[in-house]
């Protein structure tokens, strides 16, 4: 079985890995705020992100999506967060949240320690 963008596979085989700078900005806010809220339609295939504004909101939504098909980012539309006020969610049927799985840890550590080339 072959790797999924760079250690797909467990084996951290050191292949690039590509992030576009909407990734890299969410990726480093989910390193400072552990879950952060998302929301979809029925059907899921454009999450909604609203709490920053570096990024459009369709630059976002490609941004989740890249994250979590690179492993990087687990998304639950199941999960909402407590205690969080979805109102500005409020078109949006489903709220969830989206937060970093061991291999993003990971690879955020990385970047904070070595860098990242442009």
């Amino acid at each position: 079985m072959g790797c999924e963008n760079c250690g797909g596979c467990g084996q951290h085989c050191g292949q690039e890995l590509l992030l576009t700078e909407a990734e890299l900005a969410l990726l480093r806010r989910l390193g400072e705020t552990p879950f952060l809220p998302a929301a979809s339609a029925f059907d899921m295939k454009a999450p909604v992100y609203l709490e920053d504004r570096e990024h459009s909101q369709e630059e976002y939504a490609a941004a989740i999506l890249g994250l979590a098909g690179k492993g990087l980012v687990r998304l639950d539309y199941d999960i909402p967060l407590a205690n969080f006020d979805y109102a500005a969610y409020r078109d949006c049927p489903l709220h969830g949240s989206m937060a970093l799985t061991g291999r993003g840890q990971e690879i955020l550590e990385q970047i904070e320690i070595q860098g990242i080339e442009e």
